[in-house]
């Protein structure tokens, strides 16, 4: 029996049996959503295997249960590739999730933003990625699976019904682009002019390569930024951890209504 499936079978033990419909990758500044799961909360040291997270605001539990009446799985945290310098870190989780009974995934991050129309404390829906760290989570895989196609990667059905969620909210929810910087370190104003000729919209730390391990393992993906400053250059802010955490509650309150609208459509 796989990892994943001894895992499965730990966390049906602690939160019941039914199947999960949906996975949930909380980013800065909404790890609060995932104490609004009614059932249990898991510590990711209670899961061997599960990634060692060590981001200041972040929530290293798996939630299990439901929200807005849908049985979803929430993970209060990643683990992003600049802590360990492995890019496949959240692989056991989504094989775990996969394991449990879901077919999608929502993914949330906090990101900076290369369009001035699109400014601080605005939500962000991914249309595609541009992945410009070069890594990829599949080096090493063996099977021919290693060979997927990215082409709606960003899942287009998933994306209408979040658009539909968050017109519902009356909430403004632009697409666009992202790419994805390996960190730690901030970008610089030169990278960020290049990111922009390239058609980013948006920049940040992590989700591409849980979009890309999502894709291997057959769930279907979207993933929404909360925009918590403007890019390197492009504004008098002093970009900072300390002011990601600081900006990112603005646009988690617009994507709280926005998942919660969509996950109570669901139903």
């Amino acid at each position: 029996m796989s990892d994943a499936h001894v895992l499965s079978e730990l966390i049906r033990a602690r939160a019941g049996s039914a199947p999960v419909r949906l996975g949930l990758v909380l980013g800065s500044g909404l790890g609060h959503l995932a104490h609004a799961v009614d059932g249990v909360a898991i510590p990711y040291a209670d899961l061997p295997g599960f990634p060692h997270v060590g981001v200041s605001g972040h929530n290293p539990n798996l939630h299990v249960g439901t929200l807005e009446g849908v049985r979803v799985a929430v993970f209060g945290a990643r683990e992003h590739y600049y802590e360990s310098g492995n890019p496949r870190a959240m692989l056991l989780p989504l094989q775990v999730l996969r394991a449990l009974g879901a077919d999608r995934l929502i993914l949330t991050n906090a990101a900076g933003s290369l369009r001035p129309d699109i400014p601080p404390g605005s939500v962000l829906l991914l249309s595609d990625h541009i992945n410009y760290s070069g890594l990829n989570p599949l080096i090493g895989e063996q099977t021919d699976a290693r060979f997927v196609p990215m082409t709606d990667a960003h899942d287009p059905a998933l994306r209408a019904a979040l658009q539909a969620a968050a017109a519902a909210q009356g909430v403004d929810l632009p697409e666009g682009v992202y790419a994805w910087y390996s960190g730690p370190s901030f970008e610089t104003p030169a990278e960020i002019r290049m990111l922009k000729t390239l058609g980013a919209d948006a920049v940040g730390m992590s989700t591409v390569p849980e979009v890309i391990l999502a894709r291997f393992l057959g769930l279907n993906v979207a993933a929404i930024s909360t925009i918590t400053n403007m890019a390197a250059g492009m504004s008098d802010e002093k970009i900072s951890h300390a002011h990601t955490k600081a900006m990112a509650p603005l646009g988690a309150a617009k994507l709280e209504r926005i998942l919660r609208e969509f996950l109570a459509s669901l139903r």
